[in-house]
């Protein structure tokens, strides 16, 4: 094929139009009519055949389905923010893509368009995934990622390797691809406290049982679980952004809440973590004469990238572009649900530097940031020179598929 670089030149205008009419029209969660329509538009405008497994998840293939496939993901949805960039196609519906969603699906578009360009050279077929509700704003547990690799989207034809991308604000250089291997974003937990007490007079504590003053020991005792039990040398959080109850001064109410999050690196510490804080926190309460129940919500694990895939993507990056990822040595704090796929088949998740130079760096869900569309031919390009790259890996009989995480 003639220079990809060149090739995905050629689409810059497209690129641009779609990241900006997708922009302009941003959609939270798995309400997505518009993005959705528009998606599967382009789609069909270059000949693909679109399915839609679950609600605003759509799925299409090039190339030859009885060969290996690796799959490509992007992300959709936007957030429930009111944008405040200034720019002239800024979203007006309070909702705005402040996470880079509407990139990297203009981007995932543009790999489309190029790969099919190239049908008849793929010695195996990508399979092409448009996921809903990656920022968890739907109040249905299952999130995008899960639930298209729960209605068998790695199945029929099979995949054997998986990749996408996340823009990247902070710390990475703009129009720098960024990769890491390992442990790659941290999981995350939400997690729930409700505590139950006994109701008395603020004069009279004896006659009652209170919660705020279990929710204190809780709180503390919890902080102690990651001090002495958790290796220092791994990273893990626990932050409680919301703690409370009762109405009055003088009354001790019969209710507390706590609200909190978990973020790990590590899935056997997370899972090691669930178990002790629901049993510090039902003693706890227990020893002051109350209960305590704890629910983990809609957690997501780490996103692990597949060492070996990794360095082989890297190297095809290279090859198909003359320009080399930056090795990156720490995981993203944030989450990602393309987790969920990284712990089914070999995955690759990279980061992309998205900050204009000279700009202010704002973190990703500001409602101030805005991303340097110079970078969408990069982002193409990196997509594009993974999945032909690894397929021609394959026909060649190079880089035998890596084990699962």
């Amino acid at each position: 094929m003639e220079s990809l670089l060149a090739e995905v030149e050629s689409i810059r205008d497209e690129l641009v139009a779609d990241r900006r009419w997708l922009h302009q029209h941003p959609e939270t969660g798995y309400d997505l009519p518009e993005t959705v329509a528009y998606v599967r538009g382009r789609l069909e405008e270059m000949g693909y055949e679109v399915e839609e497994p679950i609600e605003s998840g759509l799925v299409c293939c090039v190339g030859d389905t009885t060969g290996p496939c690796f799959l490509l993901r992007a992300d959709m949805d936007a957030l429930p923010l009111e944008e405040q960039t200034g720019l002239p196609f800024a979203a007006t519906n309070g909702n705005m893509h402040a996470c880079g969603h509407d990139f990297h699906t203009a981007m995932l578009l543009g790999a489309a368009q190029i790969l099919k360009r190239h049908e008849a050279e793929l010695p195996g077929c990508v399979k092409i995934v448009f996921q809903p509700d990656e920022e968890a704003t739907d109040p249905r547990e299952t999130l995008g990622n899960e639930a298209l690799c729960d209605a068998g989207v790695l199945e029929n034809p099979k995949v054997g390797a998986a990749a996408g991308m996340h823009l990247c604000p902070v710390g990475v250089p703009v129009g720098t691809v960024g990769s890491i291997t390992g442990t790659a974003f941290f999981s995350v937990d939400d997690v729930e406290i409700e505590i139950l007490g006994t109701g008395a007079h603020g004069a009279q504590p004896q006659k009652g049982v209170d919660p705020l003053n279990i929710m204190s020991h809780i709180h503390i005792a919890l902080q102690e679980v990651l001090a002495r039990e958790v290796n220092p040398y791994e990273a893990c959080v626990l932050t409680f952004g919301t703690m409370g109850g009762g109405t009055a001064a003088n009354i001790i109410p019969e209710r507390a809440h706590m609200l909190g999050s978990l973020r790990t690196t590590n899935e056997e510490t997370r899972q090691r973590l669930h178990e002790r804080i629901t049993a510090i926190v039902e003693h706890t309460a227990a020893a002051f004469g109350g209960e305590a129940h704890v629910a983990f919500l809609r957690g997501l694990p780490t996103v692990y990238n597949d060492p070996a895939l990794t360095e082989e993507l890297e190297g095809c990056y290279e090859r198909y572009t003359g320009r080399r990822a930056l090795r990156l040595s720490e995981p993203f704090s944030g989450s990602d649900d393309f987790g969920c796929m990284s712990h089914r088949v070999p995955s690759t998740y990279f980061l992309l530097g998205s900050t204009p130079e000279g700009s202010e760096e704002f973190p990703l869900h500001s409602p101030y940031i805005v991303f340097d569309e110079g970078i969408l031919a990069t982002g193409c390009s990196l997509l594009v020179s993974a999945a032909m790259g690894w397929l021609e890996d394959r026909a060649r009989g190079a880089g035998d598929a890596p084990a699962e995480a």
